[in-house]
């Protein structure tokens, strides 16, 4: 069984103050929760904070980039040894914003994934087409192109540890939000690619998240969908009552998953 993975990705926001008091609280609110992994993506200037504040909690800790060298002379880049440092486990990789505003490319992606992969970070990979795209027709074609160079020369045993985020670009801070069938769709075109290209079995172990203003009001009917295995929250994982909610909801989703499963087997 796929455990779901939801993660806060907080962008530009809050100051080190602001993302303590912030996890403070939600640590209060989901604390004993175990069916789901919940991380956290602060921004670097309050990664070391929020770690300390979340050290042997339930809770994992991210960053929302990093470089694809150790160390260097690439100012104003941070190592996947930096991160690691400060206790990071798990990183955010070409996200629909670093794509379009910072020109990252699906090569320089797979760079960075190669790196993660080796350093022991838990990547979370993101892919996702534009509007244009889709009313094109090209949706599919678009997201196949960024799993096929973004995973180039990847193992099969690193690709075990891989999450995906598929975010539907025109979703992410719009308000609009994928229908359950769109996104369902979607996931599974891409569980069906990933078994081309690395088998059945990483196919159905590999979390594929979704992404794109996923909020407390939508995430119980996304939840329910077989092959979308949490989310990458954005605006909604800045408040403690509105992340924690969702990630109660997904938790609960889970059980009812989990002991329906037990019972037809």
């Amino acid at each position: 069984m796929r455990i779901p993975i939801i993660g806060g990705n907080w962008k530009m926001n809050k100051t080190v103050k602001e993302a303590v008091d912030m996890v403070e609280d939600l640590k209060q609110r989901v604390g004993n929760i175990q069916d789901v992994e919940i991380v956290i993506f602060p921004p670097f200037t309050a990664l070391k904070s929020v770690g300390e504040v979340v050290k042997g909690t339930n809770i994992g800790l991210g960053a929302q980039n990093m470089y694809w060298e150790e160390e260097g002379a690439y100012t104003g880049e941070i190592s996947p040894l930096m991160i690691l440092d400060i206790g990071c486990r798990y990183v955010i990789l070409g996200h629909s914003e670093r794509r379009q505003y910072f020109k990252e490319t699906n090569e320089e992606i797979n760079k960075k994934l190669k790196v993660a992969l080796s350093s022991g970070i838990t990547p979370v990979v993101c892919v996702g087409e534009k509007i244009e795209e889709r009313r094109r027709g090209k949706a599919k074609k678009v997201v196949e192109e960024q799993i096929k160079d973004c995973f180039k020369e990847i193992t099969l045993e690193e690709a075990r540890r891989i999450v995906i985020a598929y975010e539907p670009v025109w979703a992410i801070g719009t308000g609009e939000t994928a229908t359950p069938e769109q996104a369902e769709e979607m996931h599974l075109f891409i569980r069906n690619l990933l078994k081309d290209l690395f088998g059945e079995e990483i196919s159905q172990s590999l979390r594929i998240q979704y992404g794109g203003s996923v909020k407390p009001a939508n995430i119980e009917e996304l939840m329910k969908e077989k092959d979308i295995d949490g989310a990458l929250v954005g605006g909604a994982s800045l408040k403690a009552d509105s992340f924690a909610e969702i990630i109660k909801k997904t938790a609960e989703i889970s059980k009812i998953s989990s002991s329906l499963r037990s019972k037809n087997e």
